[in-house]
């Protein structure tokens, strides 16, 4: 489309909305030192980009019906392969509704983008085919990956495979539950608050968000830039170890990734972790929503660990209480700018952009931005009012203290080789009713992440293990690393995972 050049009418509007006072004669001006510059984005129009060119070729699936979907899981259903051999041969992946798959519809959940169909696959999708694997299709994930619930999805409620009263968790819920459900072992999700623990906790899998920069999300849609994190969510360690190993690394579009430092996560399955630090963060059990028994699970599977000549003490981090309150300086902003009023691309990122979706989230908004959940309006609003108002202020100090919550954690890990909490304080919530009160939809999508959101902000490896069962619900125990250490969590993970007898009792 050819970029118009603004009326004089125009070109005033737009000094006035800045404050500026501007005369007749100066719109005038203004409008003729716009040709030149215009001329460029004329220019750009008719030069063409690189894409992520799809490396199979695939039918696009088929939405599944109610019967082939009974916890809401699924978007979309495919069966894309590449027919190479590799450590994903035989095994199906699901991939989280806010990453791109060519020729396969995407929502992110939302009905701002129903209809939209991307033409490229993420890095991670190609990484996936090229190690032998199976796209199953897309999990159904919540609105914009704005809600730690499994009730803001726009294709439905998504419900936990142990009760299915229950929230599946979020904003990867589709991912957990179908990984729960045994349809497939592995699947992708995000994390920006707790998006991959949370539903992996809740419905009882191995969930591990990375080290901010180790996995690319080139050809996925962002929240905030400094919080985005894809990871592994699985049936099993190995099967976490595996999935890692194919996505992690260096990708030259992502520059979070410049300094990845990859290891060899499948060869520390069968490491021994004796002689291993743990720290048992107090502040991660002291929550005022914190339940007792699932504290005690955690505590239970710490005794069990121990046995395998684990060191373990207790160690406190007054920062920890201070990271949700950082964690929410910068992502309503970031997400505002971002995600929202820079139509799920932002700006100033060097990196791959996708400008069909850019293009079809910005008409969405234009035409059924009524129809998203509370919790993006939320998002919206609160962050546009903070921008407005304090003109970034909260967001930058936000930023600032970022450096002193990631050196509390950094400080202790000198000490400890990981640090250990309950994943989610308390065990899935039920779905809140269609004609629960507005503040009940958003408090319930929003309450639990008090021990997952700092490392976000921080960036440290976290990886959610089960540990046991309480009312018939997954309790999850999170291992926290230093930066680039995967391998130790996934150590530690598979000495959890082998002690068996309580994991799920």
């Amino acid at each position: 489309m050819a970029v118009r050049l603004p009326t004089l009418e125009q070109i005033d509007h737009l000094g006035s909305d800045f404050g500026l006072v501007l005369t007749g004669e100066e719109v005038a001006a203004f409008q003729q030192a716009f040709k030149g510059p215009l001329a460029s984005y004329g220019r750009l129009e008719e030069l063409v980009p690189p894409q992520l060119a799809p490396i199979t070729p695939r039918s696009p699936g088929y939405r599944p019906p109610p019967p082939e979907n009974p916890y809401g899981a699924w978007y979309w259903k495919t069966d894309i392969k590449s027919g190479r051999d590799g450590l994903l041969s035989g095994k199906k992946v699901a991939i989280k509704d806010n990453i791109c798959v060519a020729g396969v519809p995407m929502m992110n959940g939302s009905a701002l983008l129903e209809g939209y169909v991307p033409e490229l696959d993420a890095t991670v999708v190609t990484r996936i085919l090229d190690a032998g694997g199976t796209i199953a299709g897309k999990a159904a994930c919540e609105d914009l990956c704005f809600s730690g619930a499994s009730h803001t999805c726009a294709g439905g409620v998504i419900r936990n495979p142990h009760n299915p009263a229950h929230s599946a968790g979020g904003s990867s819920g589709g991912s957990a539950a179908l990984v729960a459900s045994g349809e497939v072992p592995m699947a992708l999700g995000g994390d920006q608050g707790g998006s991959i623990r949370t539903p992996s906790s809740w419905c009882g899998v191995y969930g591990l968000k990375p080290t901010w920069g180790l996995v690319p999300t080139t050809g996925s849609m962002p929240i905030s830039y400094s919080v985005d994190h894809c990871g592994p969510m699985c049936a099993s360690v190995e099967d976490v170890a595996r999935l890692l190993t194919v996505i992690a690394g260096h990708d030259g579009w992502d520059t979070r990734t410049i300094s990845a430092r990859t290891g060899d996560y499948v060869g520390a399955l069968d490491i021994p972790v004796k002689g291993l630090r743990i720290g048992i963060l107090r502040e991660g059990f002291g929550h005022p929503e914190s339940d007792p028994a699932v504290n005690e699970k955690v505590r239970q599977a710490l005794s069990a660990l121990a046995k395998t000549d684990v060191e373990i003490e207790e160690v406190s981090i007054s920062w920890h209480l201070d990271g949700p309150h950082v964690w929410s300086g910068i992502i309503l902003e970031g997400a505002a700018e971002m995600m929202l009023k820079g139509y799920g691309v932002g700006n100033n990122v060097p990196g791959y952009y996708p400008l069909s979706m850019q293009e079809a989230l910005a008409r969405g908004m234009g035409t059924r931005i009524n129809d998203v959940s509370p919790t993006v309006k939320l998002v919206l609003m609160l962050g546009e009012y903070m921008h407005r108002n304090y003109h970034g202020r909260y967001h930058s100090k936000a930023q600032n203290l970022r450096v002193l919550l990631r050196g509390a954690y950094d400080e202790a890990l000198k000490k400890y080789d990981a640090l250990v909490m309950p994943t989610i304080p308390f065990t899935a919530t039920p779905i809140p009713p269609a004609d629960a009160p507005l503040n009940t939809v958003i408090d319930t999508a929003l309450n639990m992440q008090a021990n997952t959101c700092s490392f976000d902000v921080s960036g440290h490896p976290a990886f959610t293990v089960p540990c046991g069962l309480v009312n018939g619900l997954p309790v999850g125990l999170m291992l926290v690393g230093r930066h680039f250490e995967e391998t130790t969590l996934i150590k530690l993970a598979a000495a959890i995972e082998a002690i068996g007898d309580w994991k799920l009792n």
